[in-house]
């Protein structure tokens, strides 16, 4: 695979959606072509899996059957979306991936992180080449996401306690990729935000 592979992470309503917008619409203008995709989702099966993890009542899945959902999803984004695309030459920005899936099940919900990695190493294979880990206070990120009234809010709805082990799970797991990943100051406005971010994938293509 030839193209760049860059994720955003971290907790819900940290800004992660705007600033991947943001990003694609600044390296688009550069000249390069961008593949701009989520998860869970970004092929239509995955989308078909995302409305069973994102929609319903918090106890609906039990963190180990969330695991294999995800999963099943993202073996379904990397084949039909992410890998053609890299093979393309594309760059490819995804607005969650893998951590995800360390972090909210691996890490919050039982110690289910080694269950996370084995079946990442078996089914998927893929890490991304740059990581982008918005961090902000909780709290506010919490009011953020359920002011946004999408209907896809199941996880916000476990509460505070469990978007603080988020954030947590999250700045830890940059201690854990430190080739990858990169943790972006949030409690700012966008702007400062994306030009922070732009700083950092300028550096990191021109080190390429």
């Amino acid at each position: 695979m030839s193209g760049i592979f860059i994720t955003f992470e971290g907790i819900d309503g940290s800004g992660k959606s705007t600033q991947s917008r943001l990003l694609a619409g600044r390296l688009e203008a550069k000249g390069h072509t961008v593949r701009l995709t989520r998860e869970p989702g970004g092929s239509p099966g995955a989308e078909d899996i995302r409305r069973l993890l994102v929609e319903g009542e918090p106890g609906r899945w039990s963190a180990e059957t969330e695991i294999l959902l995800f999963t099943a999803a993202r073996r379904d984004h990397l084949e039909r979306t992410i890998q053609p695309a890299l093979e393309n030459d594309e760059i490819v920005i995804s607005d969650r991936f893998a951590d995800s899936t360390r972090v909210y099940q691996g890490a919050t919900r039982g110690a289910l992180r080694g269950i996370v990695d084995d079946l990442h190493a078996r089914m998927i294979g893929r890490e991304p080449d740059l990581t982008l880990i918005i961090d902000m206070d909780p709290d506010a990120a919490l009011a953020r996401g359920l002011a946004r009234g999408s209907g896809e809010d199941r996880f916000e709805e476990f509460g505070i306690d469990f978007q603080r082990k988020l954030r947590a799970g999250f700045l830890r797991l940059a201690e854990d990729f430190p080739d990858r990943a990169r943790v972006i100051d949030g409690t700012r406005g966008a702007t400062e935000v994306g030009a922070d971010i732009a700083r950092v994938v300028d550096q990191f293509m021109a080190a390429r």
